[in-house]
C-alpha cells in the first residue's frame, strides 16, 4: 500500500481527532543533511552553541533573522554534544526527558507569519512528540511512531552520522524534518519525551514563512501489520539501549 509522506502527514492529524483547515506536509532531508534545502521568504536558525548549557533554561532567541522573528523557549535542556545528539558532532542541542517537555513560542515582523520549522532530530525515542499550536488550539502532532512510519525502512538514516561520534547508537534513526503548513500559521512548538530515562534531542531549529517545499520523496509506508512490528521491535532497542539517568552531564560554558 503506497502512500506518499504528505498524505501520511494528513492521516496522523485526521486519526488524532484534530479538525481544523491546516494541512502540514511533513517531509526528511536526505540521510546526512542536517538543515532544511527549503526556500523562505524570512527564516532563522536556532543552533544553541550560544546558549550556556544547564538544564530547564529558558530564553529568547531571533534565530539569526535580525529581529524579523522572535522566539521564547521555555523548559529546555541545552546540552552539550554527544552520541545522541549536536549536529556536526559539535556544539549544543535541545533536549527534554519531561513529559511536560520545553515550549517554543514564536512570533514575526512578517504579515504572513511562521508557516514552517524544520529540525535536526537525533537519537529518536518512543516517547517523543512535538505539537504545533496557534493561540492555544492544538493544530498537529507528529510522534515517534510517525518518524519511524517514514524512516523505519531505510538503513541510511541510522545511527550518528558525524564525527566524532559517526556510527553510534546505530538502533536508532537521526534525520532532519521538515514541518509544512500549506493552509495556516503557527505561534507555539511544544517537544515532549513519556518514555522513563530517555530523552528528546533536537538541533539546528529552522523557522519561517516559506515558499518552496524541499525533503526527499518517501514512497510508501509500511502495511499497518508491518508498522506495529516495527514499534514493537524499536520499544525494545529502546529499553536495552537508553537506560541513561545521566548520559547528558552538563558542561557550563
Amino acid at each position: 500500500m503506497k502512500r506518499s509522506a504528505f498524505f501520511f502527514a494528513g492521516l496522523c492529524a485526521a486519526l488524532s481527532g484534530v479538525a481544523h483547515a491546516d494541512t502540514f506536509h511533513v517531509t526528511i532531508e536526505n540521510p546526512g543533511v542536517e538543515h532544511s534545502t527549503a526556500a523562505f521568504t524570512s527564516m532563522g536558525v536556532e543552533t544553541f552553541d550560544s546558549i550556556v548549557s544547564g538544564y530547564n533554561r529558558s530564553f529568547t532567541t531571533d534565530f539569526g533573522s535580525g529581529g524579523v522573528i522572535s522566539g521564547s523557549y521555555a523548559g529546555v535542556d541545552v546540552v552539550p554534544a554527544n552520541q545522541y545528539g549536536g549536529r556536526g558532532g559539535a556544539g549544543n542541542f535541545a533536549s527534554t526527558s519531561s513529559g511536560a517537555g520545553f515550549s517554543l513560542s514564536l512570533a514575526t515582523t512578517n504579515p504572513a507569519g511562521i508557516n514552517y520549522f524544520g529540525f535536526w532530530l537525533s537519537a529518536l525515542d518512543s516517547g517523543n512528540t512535538v505539537t504545533f499550536s496557534k493561540g492555544g488550539t492544538l493544530l498537529f502532532t507528529f510522534s515517534a511512531s510517525d518518524v519511524l512510519a517514514l524512516v523505519g525502512n531505510m538503513p541510511a538514516y541510522f545511527g550518528n552520522p558525524d564525527a566524532p561520534f559517526g556510527g553510534n547508537n546505530g538502533g536508532q534513526p537521526y534525520v532532519f524534518l521538515n514541518f509544512f503548513n500549506t493552509n495556516g500559521t503557527f505561534d507555539k512548538v511544544t517537544f515532549s519525551e513519556n518514555l522513563a530515562n530517555a530523552g528528546y534531542e533536537s538541533d539546528n531549529h529552522t523557522v519561517g514563512f516559506f515558499t518552496r517545499e524541499s525533503g526527499t520523496p518517501v514512497g510508501g509506508v509500511p502495511e499497518p501489520a508491518t508498522w506495529a512490528m516495527m514499534i514493537v521491535g524499536f520499544g525494545a532497542v529502546a529499553g536495552a539501549m537508553r537506560r541513561r539517568q545521566g548520559r547528558a552531564r552538563l558542561i557550563a560554558a
